[in-house]
């Protein structure tokens, strides 16, 4: 995982890792992003988190990204 991209996390907080099941909420492709906010987590493949990943950071409680996962 980017450690210097995860967001707000303390070190006690468990980050629990995406699978192949984890699918993007835009576009179905796999999920390598979430994005954990007040009323719950959004996914996103590293298209799409990587595309709004400047909104995303004024809005999550934390951002979890595991695009160093990609081949």
């Amino acid at each position: 995982m980017n450690v210097s991209s995860v967001l707000n996390q303390s070190a006690s907080q468990a980050v629990e890792p995406l699978n192949v099941a984890d699918r993007c909420d835009l576009c179905g492709a796999r999920a390598y992003m979430r994005a954990v906010l007040m009323n719950g987590p959004l996914l996103f493949c590293a298209h799409h988190g990587k595309a709004n990943l400047e909104a995303l950071r004024a809005q999550a409680l934390r951002i979890d990204d595991f695009t160093d996962q990609l081949d």
